[in-house]
């Protein structure tokens, strides 16, 4: 278990090292572009073979209890050690970042996005692999915010270099906001780490805070909330991820979406809920009204670009979605209650899974029709998908009502748990306020719905005028976006219709994680 997990963290990169080297003359295959594509391929499905094989072997009768770990002195002066392990909070993310990694290899090695050298590709996609599984599993803050930093440079280059219209100046965008927001992480970490006198996680959550003055933690809380924000995004540091998910190849989006936003709300459940209790007790009546703005700006945003005669580009659309989508998870912390920290973990899993399946099927759009306009493609020369690609219209359609939450799929159980827990907030928090949140996030979902239905009718659907054009030749879903794509649908309606699968695995570490580590 060790092995494996160590395996999974350093795998990619030892496999982004060996995509830059001469493909052995055997291996080659057609050519040189084919064997670093298989590669890629390869080595992600390692990854996700090593890490199915970690969750076989995890206790599940005890996933409040970190596993497979490894403890070794790294840096002793500053007291930092290779620290790794997992739990039931950690497992789950680790496993669906090794499978989009995957989906997304698989994905390339069939529509490579139009850019420079494969090898820089694969390589890239590799570092940004190991820089999100790495922080996940790692369980010293330095680590952890190498980790979180090790993801920025391979994603500006996938949006700089394979991006689509102006991918300049949304990379610039992105890697700007969120060096900004780690830096005053850093200050945030260090400051917890030099007054309690260890950077371990695990010592840190046991500790509960107890270590830290009152205003040690208010300050920490600010430092590293205003970090893990950026990266989530929390309204209103969140204009940087409708550029980059626009101007990013399909599977730059798809990661973006599905793996780098969880980053962020994970540093809140794994850091901040545990290590700094009193300080996020004062700071979370302010995260859930942010989260509820986020909630309601994100659906209005989306019904704006839905509406005919507004030029919204559909996978803008989508960016905007996920604004709204991680405010119910951001929602969910804020109540610091088990049921909404719960309904928090699952809304990740539930945005992960779904949100990258849609962005998989608006890259698939705009490579068919050469647009994302949604004008464009509702108009004269309409997609009318249930007519002319009747299995990408449905799954299209299915990937739409799932992400407004419709019952029995992924979507809905993260969100109703989220707003149970600000129905009923953690002891000292205001009710009347959250009660407040809880309404403005019951009216979002009425919101998405809107906006999901829209794009469903006019894309899907068409326009009535075009139907007696003639219609375009289209292919439908390919083999390679079958093999892509089916595993993302088949586990939203998994985790919709057995949602106990995954909260087995996150109650029992949300309970110990919110009880200080004494439960």
């Amino acid at each position: 278990m060790q092995f494996l997990l160590a395996f999974v963290v350093a795998a990619p990169l030892l496999g982004a090292a060996a995509a830059l080297l001469p493909a052995p003359p055997g291996l080659k295959g057609k050519s040189p572009e084919q064997a670093v594509l298989r590669h890629g391929v390869t080595v992600t499905g390692a990854i996700l073979a090593a890490a199915i094989a970690l969750a076989l072997g995890f206790d599940r009768d005890a996933p409040a209890r970190f596993q497979a770990a490894t403890d070794i002195s790294w840096i002793p002066a500053l007291k930092v050690r290779i620290h790794l392990g997992i739990d039931g909070i950690s497992l789950p993310l680790l496993l669906m970042t090794a499978l989009l990694f995957f989906l997304c290899a698989l994905y390339s090695y069939f529509k490579l996005p139009e850019g420079p050298s494969p090898k820089a590709f694969v390589a890239l996609l590799l570092v940004l692999e190991s820089g999100t599984l790495a922080t996940f599993a790692v369980l010293d803050l330095l680590l952890f915010f190498l980790a979180f930093e090790m993801v920025l440079i391979p994603m500006y280059f996938l949006i700089a270099r394979w991006g689509g219209a102006q991918r300049q100046a949304a990379a610039w965008k992105f890697i700007l906001y969120t060096l900004l927001g780690s830096v005053v992480m850093l200050l945030g970490l260090l400051l917890i780490g030099l007054n309690s006198g260890t950077f371990d996680m695990v010592t840190l959550a046991s500790e509960n805070g107890r270590e830290l003055t009152h205003t040690t933690q208010l300050v920490a809380v600010l430092a590293i909330g205003i970090g893990l924000a950026v990266k989530t995004p929390m309204w209103p540091l969140h204009s940087w991820l409708p550029d980059a998910h626009t101007a990013a190849p399909t599977v730059g989006s798809v990661l973006l979406a599905g793996v780098l936003l969880k980053m962020g709300t994970y540093g809140f459940v794994r850091i901040l809920l545990p290590v700094t209790p009193d300080g996020m007790a004062t700071f979370a009546p302010y995260l859930g009204a942010f989260a509820a703005i986020g909630i309601i700006y994100g659906s209005l945003a989306c019904l704006s670009l839905a509406r005919k005669g507004n030029k919204g580009d559909l996978k803008r659309l989508i960016a905007y979605s996920s604004v709204g989508h991680m405010g119910f998870v951001l929602l969910g912390i804020a109540s610091m209650t088990p049921t909404g920290v719960n309904g928090a973990l699952f809304a990740n899993i539930a945005h992960g899974l779904i949100t990258g399946l849609l962005f998989f099927l608006v890259g698939a759009l705009k490579d068919r029709y050469n647009t994302a306009d949604l004008d464009t493609l509702a108009g004269a020369t309409g997609a009318a998908l249930y007519g002319r690609t009747p299995r990408l219209g449905a799954l299209l359609a299915f990937a739409a009502v799932a992400s407004l939450g419709l019952p029995g799929l992924a979507g809905f159980w993260g969100e109703m748990l989220a707003l149970f827990g600000a129905f009923d907030p953690a002891e000292g928090l205001s009710r009347p306020a959250f009660l407040t949140y809880m309404a403005f996030g019951a009216f979002g979902t009425l919101l998405t719905a809107a906006y999901l239905l829209i794009v469903v009718r006019r894309v899907c659907m068409g326009d009535p005028k075009a139907r007696h054009e003639p219609a375009l030749e289209l292919a439908d879903i390919q083999r390679y976006e079958f093999a892509a794509w089916t595993p993302l649908a088949a586990l939203t309606v998994l985790a919709g219709l057995w949602p106990a699968v995954l909260l087995g695995l996150t109650d029992p570490a949300v309970q110990k994680l919110l009880a200080g580590g004494n439960a």
